[in-house]
This record gives structure tokens, sequence and C-alpha cells, in this order.
């Protein structure tokens, strides 16, 4: 048992390490755009361009497959202690993959396909309010990432491979070398080269980068599964599990994703550089949701998927894993939301202030970081309740509860974006963090769902308020200090950060440490004990 818990637990570690290399590549990349392009009519449309294929990749990728795929992969390959029936389920298992694979390649194809050929038709729906030259280079961009997007949907396959076998680092450390082909193709091309030449190039770099993320993962993947025989035969019944599952997580997907392209519509309605200044905030506020978030979540679905027993046993081994889950996200999602709130400046600036990305520009992207922080903890804590339905092999529901706060999203985030500004007499670029604000709004009714409905079905779940209230008021208190010691502090930028959020950091622990916080115990008394303190 206590093997069986070091596994798991290695398992989250993994997953956070290869996200966070790959999430630090990312802000490396994100740093270096914004440096060559700015807030510039290059950068909205290479952003805005992004989202359009990227549909088809959230459609088709790694949170569907996770949904649909792993829990029945994974149920598959789980021990049944019976030799005869493990190596039949081995069998079959690897005919499901196959099968998947090859049906999710020829689809992809079509669409990849379909998608260069409609761009065209796309752009007015997406970005009503980009014309002339810069209209004209979004669909340039779009129809030369959109194969690339193909290569990553293929991607998430063998993620779903590799996480079913709990070998994660590999699948989440991938994207670093995506982040690094588009950064070699910034930086090599740089010199002689204006924005609009400069940022087709970089969208090749993308599509290079997006193969190369395929390629370095597709031969672990086959060795996993062992015999891979390409089929698109729909018979057995594992497959058919697979598919029925597939489409009521693609709807959900699809209106989640309906719900971020509205707002990017909506930005480009709004004065020039949101679009930008938007998708810099979400790189932001997209690192603790894959970090702590989706690390918790990516490693707790293969293991929710693989237990087997009677009802009550299943659903009690749900609750304390859930529960579990909850906290965890929760310890590191707070102080995450506090230091968005009051040192969001620092960040922004020691990642982005560097060339065309001035101070002006930094506080534009603070403030829209903050509209997102305000449903950041919902949205975090309810990916760890729609995989436990996906662990039950109940798709539905959160389909149900995505469509209700895509509807939400879209009546707040024109209500947010566009009235309130007027009504309280502000520039319309707030008009930005009205967006973002609204998601979050429409992120906890969802959150709230969820639980609901979960708790109906598997018992009562969810965190304890004396928990929550003492991770929040350890969170303020560490971010009171980062504040003063911002105050004092007149050291270049990143190096303020460093030291500002290394202090917040050990403050943060500190303080939960008194407060005996378990997740905050185990961390120090772990350290305490290598370094002999203790």
């Amino acid at each position: 048992m206590n093997q069986k818990i070091k596994n798991e637990r290695s398992g989250a570690f993994f997953v956070g390490l290869g996200i966070f290399l790959s999430r630090i590549s990312g802000l490396i990349r994100v740093r270096i755009f914004a440096h060559f392009f700015g807030n510039s009519d290059a950068a909205d449309a290479f952003n805005a361009a992004l989202k359009i294929p990227n549909f088809l990749q959230n459609l088709f990728g790694e949170g569907v497959l996770s949904a649909s795929f792993i829990p029945v992969y994974a149920n598959l390959i789980a021990s049944n202690h019976n030799q005869a029936e493990d190596e039949s389920n081995q069998i079959e298992a690897s005919k499901v993959a196959s099968i998947i694979a090859s049906l999710l390649f020829i689809s992809i194809s079509i669409l990849v396909l379909l998608g260069i050929l409609i761009t065209p038709f796309l752009i007015d729906t997406i970005a009503p309010g980009f014309a002339g030259e810069k209209k004209q280079l979004t669909i340039k961009i779009v129809q030369i990432i959109f194969p690339g997007t193909g290569f990553l949907v293929m991607s998430a396959w063998c993620l779903g491979i590799l996480n079913s076998h709990r070998k994660f680092f590999l699948s989440y450390v991938a994207p670093v070398i995506w982040n690094a082909s588009i950064i070699f193709s910034i930086i090599f091309y740089e010199k002689n080269h204006d924005q609009t030449q400069l940022v087709t190039i970089t969208a090749w770099g993308l599509v290079a980068g997006s193969f190369l993320q395929f390629a370095v993962q597709l031969p672990f993947a086959l060795k996993l599964i062992k015999i891979f025989r390409p089929s698109l035969s729909t018979k057995l019944s594992s497959v058919k599990i697979v598919i029925r599952n597939f489409f009521p997580v693609v709807f959900s997907r699809g209106v989640i994703q309906l719900s971020a392209y509205i707002d990017s519509m909506l930005a480009s309605l709004l004065p020039a550089g949101a679009v930008s200044t938007l998708a810099y905030a979400q790189t932001l506020y997209l690192l603790p949701v894959s970090l702590f978030g989706m690390s918790v979540t990516a490693s707790e679905l293969p293991a929710m998927s693989a237990i087997k027993g009677n009802v009550e046993e299943i659903n009690n081994f749900l609750r304390i894993r859930l529960d579990a889950g909850l906290k965890k996200i929760a310890f590191f999602i707070i102080p995450s939301v506090c230091a968005f709130i009051f040192l969001g400046n620092v960040i922004v600036s020691a990642i982005f202030q560097s060339g065309k990305f001035g101070t002006t520009e930094s506080r534009y992207v603070w403030m829209v970081l903050i509209g997102s922080t305000v449903g950041l903890l919902a949205s975090t804590l309810g990916r760890l309740y729609s995989s436990t339905f996906y662990s039950l092999k109940d798709t539905r529901t959160p389909l149900k509860f995505a469509i209700v706060r895509v509807i939400l999203t879209t009546t707040l985030g024109y209500l947010f974006a566009f009235p309130l500004p007027r009504l309280l007499g502000i520039d319309p670029q707030w008009g930005t963090t009205g967006l973002t604000a609204s998601a979050g709004i429409s992120g906890w009714i969802e959150f709230y769902l969820l639980r609901n409905a979960l708790n109906k079905t598997i018992g009562k779940t969810g965190l304890k308020i004396k928990y929550i209230l003492t991770l929040w008021t350890s969170a303020f208190f560490a971010a009171l200090i980062g504040i003063i010691l911002e105050k004092i502090i007149h050291l270049n930028h990143i190096f303020s950060a460093f030291l500002i959020f290394t202090i917040f950091g050990l403050s943060y622990f500190g303080f939960t440490y008194i407060f005996k916080i378990e997740e905050s115990k185990l961390t120090i008394d772990k350290v305490f004990k290598k370094f002999k303190i203790i």
C-alpha cells in the first residue's frame, strides 16, 4: 500500500514537473514574442489566428481523449490478479488504442484540410473587428498553422497512452520542444524581416514544433501498446464505449471553446491591443491551472478509472481520492490568486516588460489578470470534479453544466465588456477585464453544479470551510509581506520578482505550517529531515 501511495504521489510530481518545464518555456516564448511584437497588429493577428485551429486541437485533443479514452484503456490494462484475464485485456487494450488512433488520424486529416479551405470564411466570425492587411495576415497565419494542429491532436493520443501506463513526464514536458521551435524561429529570423514577415515565419516554426512534439512521444507510446495494427473497425464493445463517451465530451469541450472564441471575438471589437493583452493574461492565468490543477487531475484520472469493486467500494474510493485532490489543488491555487491580485504587476513586468512592451502594457495585462482570478479556484477544482465523472464513464453531466457556463459567460461577457465600462465612465479598454471576470463568475456556477451532482452520486465531497479560511489567511499575509518588499526593493524587474516571490512562497509555507496544514507539514518536515534540522 505504501508503495502504491508513493507511486501515485510521484505521478502527480512528474506531471507537475513536466508542466512546470513546459510552462516556463512557454513564458520565455511569450516574453520573446512580446519583446518583438508588443501589442501590434501582427501580434493581434497571430494570437487571434492561433485560437481558430486551436479549436480543433481542444475539440479532439488532450481533454477529450483523457475523458473518453483513458477511463476505458486504463481499466483494461489494470490488473485483475488473474493472468489469463489480464492477458486477454492487454490484447483488447492494444486493439482499442490502434483503432482509436486510426479513427483519429482520418478524422483530423479531413478536418485540417477542410479548415485550410474555409479559413477565409471563419475570420469574420472569430475576429469581426479585423480588416484590411490585418485580416489578410490573420487568414494566412491560420492556413499555415492548421496542419500543426493535426500533429498536436495526434500527440494527445500519445499522452493518453503514456498517462494510462503512469508514464507522465514525457507527455507533459514535450511542449518544451514546441515552444523552443517558435523561439528559434523568432530569434534566428528577426534580423532583416519586418513584423509581418517575422510573424509568418513564426507560424511555420509552430508547425515544426507541433510535429516534433508528436514525434518525440510516438515511439514510447507504440512500445507501451506492444501491438499496433491500424484499423477502422468499431465492433469491439470497448471501442464503442470510447466513441459513445467521445461525442458528449467533444460537445462539452466545444461549448467551452466557443466561450473562448466569443471572448476573442468581443476583444477584437475593443480598442487595438485587446486581443494580445487577453492572450498575455491567459498565459499567466493558465500557469497555476496547468501546474497545480492539471497535475493533480491528470494523475488522478487513470487511478480513479482503474478501480474495481462494488458500487459502495468504488464510491468510497472516489470520495477519498477526490477530497485529497481538492485539498492539494486549493493549497496551491489560493496563494496563486492572491499573488495575481496583489503582486500581479511584479509578475507581468518581470515576464513581459521588454522592448515594445512597456509599463502601460504591463498595467493593462495586470488588470485583465485580476479579472481572471475571479474564477481561478473554481475552474481548477471543477476540473477534478469533471474527471471524477469521466472515471465513472459519465460524460453527459459535465456537458450539461458546460453549456450553462457558456450561456452565462456569453451574456455576462457582453455586459461586462461594453455597457458596464460606459456606465462607469471608464476607458473602453478595461472591457477586456470584464471579459475575464464574467468567465470567472460563470466558472463558479459550473463548479457548484458539478459538485452538487457528483455528491448525489457518490456521497458528500468538498473542502472544509476551516481549511479554506486558513489558506486564504496565510496567502493574504504572505502577499502583504510581498507588497512591503515591493515598496522597498528597487532592483531589475526580474531580480525583484525572484526575491519577492521567494519570500512570498516561504512566508505562505511558514504560515500554513504554523496552522498545521497537512500539505505544508509534509513538505517542510521532509526538507527538515533531509537537512537534519529536526
